[in-house]
């Protein structure tokens, strides 16, 4: 199920001073290159990681609705269910009620259950389906566990550290590893 990035996150992890502060940078020539490094290094942690930190909005697409009624959900942790809509041959979009979908954000990967019996099938064979989704683990800094916080600064300073250097000499330190392992989400 294709998973499309709508809207990213409102801010980063960290902001540009805390940023600054950890890579004991205390001029403003390397503002642009750092912001820039920031957001790679939150995307890396959610790409080790396979879920989103701060809240972000993703549309889902299926051709049909599955036989068991559970909709494995590709980004992590599943927040909220924005709206749902199925598609008509013709290409007519169709709101459905979300009181036929119920959320298990509880579990990883999260599961959206879909009451069948209350959802016309698709008119469309393909991408049939459209599910607007919101991932994270809050709207803010404050909601993103404090190891995955200390992943991204460590992903940081390798980042601005080896910006130079190619090859097996930039790989990631040992301790990254450690940081993300216990919040890995496995694919179904």
């Amino acid at each position: 199920m294709p998973a499309v990035l709508l809207a990213g996150p409102p801010a980063e992890p960290l902001t540009l001073a805390e940023a600054k502060a950890y890579l004991r940078v205390d001029h403003e020539a390397e503002d642009g290159l750092i912001a820039s490094l920031l957001t790679s290094a939150r995307a890396t942690v959610e790409a080790l990681t396979r879920r989103v930190l701060i809240d972000q909005s993703w549309r889902l697409t299926r051709d049909a609705w599955p036989a068991s009624g559970l909709i494995p959900v590709p980004v992590n942790p599943l927040r909220e269910l924005l709206a749902v809509k199925v598609i008509d041959a013709a290409g007519g979009e169709t709101a459905l009620p979300l009181g036929a979908f119920t959320l298990d954000t509880a579990r990883l990967p999260g599961l959206i259950r879909v009451d069948r019996a209350a959802v016309p099938a698709p008119g469309r064979a393909l991408a049939g389906i459209v599910l607007d989704i919101t991932a994270g683990h809050g709207p803010t800094a404050n909601h993103v566990p404090s190891p995955l916080i200390e992943a991204v600064r460590v992903v940081l300073a390798h980042f601005y550290e080896h910006r130079d250097v190619p090859g097996a000499g930039a790989a990631f330190p040992a301790r990254l590893d450690a940081l993300v392992a216990p919040f890995r989400v496995t694919r179904l």
